[in-house]
């Protein structure tokens, strides 16, 4: 005999589809000779496959971090065509797209991009304004504190990297100088010079002062060089007095330049008092080269001869190692995901974000940045009346 309670009905959880779960992440293969890095590792796919998102990567387009398309497919990505990534809600390409690329993109969908002003043409710029694409510069990007996660990590990868490489090059017994960056019992170690006193800075001079360099960093900013003094005990601080940077020159077998406030330039006399052989490396060149009248070089390319004495600057250095940065970003880009998700919708995202409104160079056809106008010739409109009438 059944009992009463066994009619009765039990609750059932519904499933529920919102609009905003449906977004897609196209994720396109680079073209740009100087971009090696790729943004999402097959780790970071799953998390935002599991979120809600729908992935769409380019066929061979992470081979440059050495995952293969199989990794991404068991995440739960799609595999497909150039058109396929670029059709997305939201494309990610770390270096600026072309004008055809632009062309294929959904109208007012969303790009995350870097700013890379030094390589945006005006036909591309204007490609975004004809298609109303919101797009958002990844390093400008701030967080609730006013830190700007992505350009951070970014830097400190550079930092790093940029004193992994010197030594290399430093110990390259054919195209360098065959000595180590530390010294050993007997030998003076290398000496490191680091302009500026920033995130980078402080990374190289972390990574150079653990391999037994001996390190100088400059800049004119007293209270971040007392910081950075505090985080890496043991450099030597100065600010920018042209004798005392001349004398660190001379002597320095590697010298890396970072961020800093104001721009600062190192003539070609400064230069041709460094020593034979001398590692250059600018890890702002995009922003604002300190090097101006060197040659540039790329690090992931043949090594250049310096025993021959000819003076290049090595830039792009987190290029050289992309899976790295790829982790790095991976970690970066799920918490803007999980924004855009929590804000049901990328114009939501914006309205509400206001860390986010301040990285956006082009939305809904207007230019929002006045160096983004510049380049394409045309007025910078002022964010939140946009927004207002949005």
């Amino acid at each position: 005999m059944l009992s009463d309670t066994s009619y009765t009905p039990q609750p059932q959880d519904a499933a529920v589809m919102t609009n905003f779960r449906r977004l897609t992440i196209g994720l396109p293969s680079c073209c740009d000779a100087g971009e090696r890095r790729f943004p999402l590792t097959p780790e970071a796919v799953a998390v935002l496959t599991d979120a809600g998102y729908g992935v769409r990567i380019q066929e061979g387009a992470a081979r440059v971090i050495h995952y293969t398309d199989s990794a991404y497919v068991k995440a739960g990505a799609e595999i497909g065509s150039r058109e396929d990534a670029l059709s997305c809600d939201i494309v990610i390409a770390l270096a600026p797209l072309s004008d055809p690329d632009i062309r294929k993109m959904r109208r007012g969908s969303m790009l995350l991009s870097l700013l890379n002003e030094s390589r945006q043409s005006p036909q591309s710029v204007n490609r975004l304004l004809d298609r109303h694409i919101i797009a958002v510069a990844i390093d400008l990007i701030t967080d609730r504190r006013g830190n700007t996660p992505f350009y951070d990590i970014l830097s400190e990868i550079d930092g790093r990297a940029a004193v992994a490489l010197s030594a290399s090059l430093l110990a390259d017994p054919l195209h360098g100088k065959g000595i180590l960056l530390g010294g050993v019992a007997g030998i003076v170690p290398c000496e490191v010079t680091v302009i500026g006193s920033g995130i980078a800075a402080c990374a190289a001079a972390s990574s150079a002062l653990g391999a037994g360099a001996m390190v100088r960093m400059f800049d004119n900013d007293v209270y971040r060089l007392r910081e950075a003094s505090r985080s890496v005990p043991g450099i030597i601080t100065s600010a920018l007095h042209p004798h005392v940077v001349a004398n660190a020159l001379r002597s320095a077998d590697v010298v890396i330049a970072t961020e800093m406030p104001l721009s600062y330039r190192i003539d070609a006399d400064m230069i041709n008092v460094m020593k034979k052989g001398v590692v250059i490396m600018d890890l702002n060149h995009d922003r604002s080269p300190m090097f101006p009248s060197l040659p540039e070089a790329d690090v992931s390319s043949s090594p250049v001869d310096i025993g021959s004495g000819r003076r290049v600057c090595y830039t792009g250095i987190s290029n050289a190692v992309p899976r790295t940065s790829a982790m790095a970003l991976s970690n970066t880009f799920l918490s803007l995901m999980h924004d855009i998700l929590s804000c049901e919708g990328i114009i939501n995202t914006v309205k509400m974000r206001p860390g986010l409104q301040g990285a956006v160079y082009t939305f809904h056809g207007k230019a929002v940045n006045r160096r983004i106008a510049r380049i394409a010739g045309v007025r910078a409109m002022d964010m939140s009346l946009l927004l207002s009438c949005s």
